[in-house]
Formats: structure tokens, sequence, C-alpha cells
């Protein structure tokens, strides 16, 4: 089994691809090993691996971050655990786990506003969450008020330096090229 990897836009985060499906459906993001361990097998064997602070699974891939240690010290023992839990035939996901699809609950906005709502969503789910997946994160809706979006970024996209960039001169000019009322962009932290 070969594992490639790929250097994401946050230094902290780096993506592994086993060259197969990690997750059918949705995506899992872990901050901590103890939900960790209760809901995916593979995201609690990461943990193990001193340095990990999270793991995030998307269709085809794994993203690690990790604190301050060293990615040469580190990425041999996560490529090594990926290799032995895919090799074992284990499953990514508990039993009575699976993948959570795009968050869609808590999104506020005012229903004069579904029509724009939904073009917002369109854009992300065609535009913008493709390409955030290349960078081993995802980014979804959570709401709009007054000509601002409100988005969630998950993954590597969590935390990264460049993350405001990406909002601010990436997403906020796309949404606002397609729709002239969005004016600004914001990321906001779900519990």
């Amino acid at each position: 089994m070969f594992i490639q990897t790929e250097a994401t836009p946050n230094p902290a985060t780096l993506k592994f691809l086993p060259g197969r499906v990690v997750l059918e459906e949705g995506t899992a993001d872990f901050r901590d090993a103890e939900a960790a361990r209760s809901a995916s097998p593979l995201a609690g064997r990461l943990f193990d691996v001193p340095g990990v602070t999270g793991v995030f699974f998307g269709y085809d891939f794994v993203t690690v971050s990790k604190d301050g240690a060293d990615w040469q010290h580190l990425k041999p023992a996560i490529l090594g655990t990926i290799m032995e839990h895919f090799m074992a035939g284990q499953p990514v996901m508990a039993a009575n786990e699976t993948g959570m699809p795009a968050p869609e609950g808590d999104e506020f906005y005012d229903t004069a506003d579904e029509e724009i709502v939904a073009t917002i969503k369109e854009l992300l789910e065609t535009r913008v969450r493709p390409a955030v997946a290349q960078d081993g994160g995802d980014i979804t809706f959570r709401g709009y008020e007054k000509g601002t979006v409100f988005l969630n970024m998950r993954g590597a996209c969590a935390g990264c330096p460049s993350s405001t960039a990406t909002l601010k001169h990436g997403i906020q000019n796309l949404l606002h090229h397609f729709i002239p009322e969005v004016q600004h962009v914001e990321q906001v932290e779900i519990g």
C-alpha cells in the first residue's frame, strides 16, 4: 500500500491520500482524542501518535493536524498507523458511527433571503467545497444576515493562517460576483 502526502496551506496540517475511499459520505472532524476513540478506530489510533491534535476524514483523504512537533518525526508514525489500519481491513468509523454530512442544523437567515441563501449554498457546493477539499478541509454554510455570510471551516482549514485570506479574498469575492447582496464573509465556530 502506497500512501501519498500533500502539504496544505496550513503548516500544522498534512493531507494523507491512502489511494482508497476513506468515507463514502460526509466528513468526520475530530479535535480531541476522547471523541475520536469512541467514534473511529482509525482516528483513535492517530491520536495515540504523540503530537497529533486533530484528525479529519474526507472522501479519499485523511488530514492530520499537529502541535509544535516536527513533521519529520510525526509523518512516519502517521503513515504507519494509516497503513496498518487499512491493511488489517478495519473500519474507519465505529459500527454505530458514520461520516457526518455537511452540518445543516442551526442555520440562520431570514426567510425573505431564501433565494439568496439557495444560491450561496449552490456556489459553496459546486465551486468552493471541491477546492477546499483539495487542501484537506471542508467549509459549510452556517447563516446569512444583512449581507454577511457566516461559514464554518473544518479539517486543514480550521486554524489555517491563510483561512482569513481564503474567506476574504477568495470566497467573499466569488460570492459577491454572483450575488451582489453579499458584502462580507465571516468564519464561525460550531461547538
